[in-house]
């Protein structure tokens, strides 16, 4: 079946269809849910959510535009949405931490580290350095879809820069007094 068809299939509530949409691009926004979520439960939890709303929107996806895209954003956007529920997001002054150029990747800190210490940071800071650094929203489009002022994307991503670093260089430390 086209992909065409099978979201004219889903438009009309048919079970079969949706559990292959599912089937075909739960891989991909698992990815996307995880690195938004704090953990791998909670990503699962968030990738259900996600696609209970794109079962109920997927009457307004109009063929215009990548479908896959338009699934990733419903993703982001339902995760994001939990969060902004919580009231996570800490309203800073204007004055922003200065926003310098830090190197968090080194070729002696596996990648699986990496992605793992970026899930440890708090909430407001992960998803504006994943939204930021992973995804390439401009300060602008993230404090639009946070609600929060772009001096408070910038003081947030600032922090979770500073904190990526301190963790990288203590691992690094560690490795060395070990070898």
């Amino acid at each position: 079946m086209s992909l065409e068809q099978l979201i004219h299939n889903c438009k009309n509530n048919d079970r079969d269809a949706q559990a292959q949409l599912y089937r075909e691009f739960s891989k991909k926004l698992y990815a996307t849910s995880l690195k938004y979520s704090r953990n791998k439960l909670e990503a699962e939890d968030n990738l259900q959510d996600s696609f209970m709303v794109i079962f109920e929107k997927i009457g307004q996806y109009n063929f215009k535009g990548s479908f896959e895209g338009w699934l990733r954003r419903i993703t982001v956007n339902t995760v994001l949405q939990k969060y902004r529920n919580k009231g996570i997001f800490e309203v800073v002054n204007e004055r922003v931490l200065k926003e310098e150029s830090v190197t968090i990747y080194e070729e002696d800190v596996s990648l699986d580290y990496l992605l793992n210490i970026v899930q440890e940071l708090p909430d407001r800071y992960r998803l504006v350095f994943n939204l930021y650094v992973l995804d390439d929203y401009s300060h602008q489009e993230i404090a639009e879809m946070l609600g929060i002022s772009v001096g408070t994307s910038k003081s947030n991503l600032a922090r979770a820069r500073m904190i990526l670093k301190q963790k990288v260089e203590s691992f690094k430390k560690k490795i060395a007094i070990n070898e």
